[in-house]
């Protein structure tokens, strides 16, 4: 029974679920994240989204395991090792997949069709999607603009373009980082794996990667500019009341662009000189300089936008 609990907790990949944080972000800029009823509301959100992904990880696993036998890593899975039975797999998947659209239909309507919409495309990736170059890239950034847009819907709050266009760059650079990765930890087994990846030739993919570092990063510039501060910059920092009128400024989230900056360099680093870029997510918890600037830029973010300190 044991084996079998550790076998489930794995094949959900709760380590994964970090992810699902980005449904925060819309409040966060709408300088909502300190409403009790919102911030409940979106957590329910995160919950819900942490399930759905879990049931996609299940369902695309019980498609993978034969390819999966082949790969480095994958083939530990529990699935693909044989520690975690396919019925037992097949019968949480329908579990999870009803359970967590009925309690997004719970929470409200169009949240719910965020997350129909997030089934359908991983299935579709898992079964055919995943087997197209650049369509596959294309399906992966869109599910962490489908979470974007799942924490402003399930808030009912407006979203700016300029921080969706963050979304993009930044969700495509992963996309692309992951590929990049796994062709070089792959090396000659690249195709025989993954199908697609014979159609990524590694200077192509360095290009890509170059294109969406340097859109990820000027993007989120022009975002700064355009994100007021949620209280007045005078109560923000006494200094500028005393300060000349060319440095008193709302602009003040523009602290937060080397931070921003040294992120994607670091992430760059990792991708290229230790092949980690395969899951952002293990790179994000377990290298030292990556999450000192994610924790970084959360906490001249809040504190530009909020006042805090």
């Amino acid at each position: 029974m044991v084996p079998t609990f550790w076998a489930i907790l794995k094949t959900a990949r709760p380590q994964r679920w970090v992810r699902n944080l980005s449904l925060f972000a819309a409040i966060v800029f709408s300088g909502q994240l300190f409403d009790p009823a919102v911030f409940w509301r979106v957590a329910w959100g995160v919950v819900v989204f942490s399930l759905v992904s879990s049931t996609v990880y299940f369902f695309n696993d019980l498609v993978d395991a034969p390819l999966d036998r082949m790969h480095p890593f994958k083939k530990k899975r529990p699935i693909a090792a044989g520690n975690l039975p396919e019925p037992v797999a097949i019968f949480l998947t329908v579990v999870g997949f009803f359970l967590s659209l009925f309690l997004a239909l719970k929470l409200q309507y169009f949240f719910f069709l965020a997350v129909l919409a997030y089934f359908l495309l991983q299935i579709m990736y898992s079964l055919k999607l995943k087997q197209v170059a650049i369509i596959d890239l294309l399906v992966i950034a869109t599910g962490f603009i489908l979470r974007v847009y799942s924490g402003a819907l399930v808030a009912d709050i407006h979203l700016s373009v300029w921080f969706l266009l963050c979304v993009i760059a930044a969700s495509l650079l992963l996309a692309v980082g992951k590929r990049r990765a796994e062709l070089s930890l792959l090396s000659d087994r690249a195709a025989a794996v993954r199908a697609t990846l014979a159609g990524y030739p590694e200077r192509l993919l360095d290009v890509w990667v170059a294109m969406f570092a340097i859109m990820s990063i000027f993007s989120y510039i022009l975002f700064t500019f355009q994100q007021p501060a949620v209280v007045p910059s005078y109560r923000l920092v006494p200094l500028l009341l005393v300060l000349p009128r060319a440095l008193s400024v709302e602009k003040w989230l523009m602290l937060s662009i080397p931070v921003v900056i040294y992120g994607v360099m670091r992430y760059l680093q990792l991708i290229y000189k230790e092949n980690q870029g395969e899951s952002p997510e293990r790179i994000l918890l377990t290298d030292a300089p990556l999450l000192t600037s994610v924790v970084l830029w959360g906490v001249l973010v809040i504190g530009v936008l909020y006042g805090i300190g």
